[in-house]
């Protein structure tokens, strides 16, 4: 499975986020500053309520415009033998029935979800928390993380 092109689909995935982002901000930002949406007393709050929102949306597309130059910098290699996951890795971990999951250690964007040929892949960061349990870990090495109110064990299967 090439990083390369994993790397490009979620680039490709955070443009389309930014863009939408970007187009919601700047049509809040025009609603907020809108004539008519001028106070007409004390209590009328709509333009004051579209400023936060369009504030609140300016920074989500800070963010993603900001995780999108991060994974371009991103410079993916192939794991070899041995290797501990680190940033730019692709793993695949098992659960107890055999279940596997797929996580790209991003540097930011966790929770991005994209699809690569049959399988989806969510992006995790190293601060999350299973992140932190997979960072520095090796092929083979089980990890515990808290899921559903329970702990689940999950086996390191592959690293790419």
């Amino acid at each position: 499975m090439p990083k390369t092109e994993l790397l490009a689909g979620i680039i490709a995935r955070l443009e389309a986020e930014l863009a939408l982002l970007t187009s919601a901000a700047l049509a809040t930002h025009a609603e907020a500053t809108d004539e008519e949406n001028k106070a007409e007393d004390k209590y009328d709050t709509r333009g004051l309520e579209a400023s936060y929102l369009a504030h609140g949306q300016s920074k989500a597309a800070e963010e993603t415009a900001l995780a999108v130059a991060q994974f371009r910098a991103l410079s993916p290699r192939d794991a070899t033998a041995g290797d501990p996951i680190s940033l730019g890795a692709l793993v695949i971990v098992a659960d107890a029935g055999g279940r596997q999951s797929r996580y790209f250690i991003g540097p930011r964007a966790g929770g991005t979800e994209v699809t690569f040929g049959a399988h989806t892949i969510m992006v995790i960061t190293p601060q999350s928390p299973l992140g932190r349990e997979l960072v520095g870990r090796r092929l083979g090495d089980r990890v515990a993380i808290p899921l559903g109110g329970k702990r689940s064990e999950l086996t390191i299967s592959q690293i790419i």
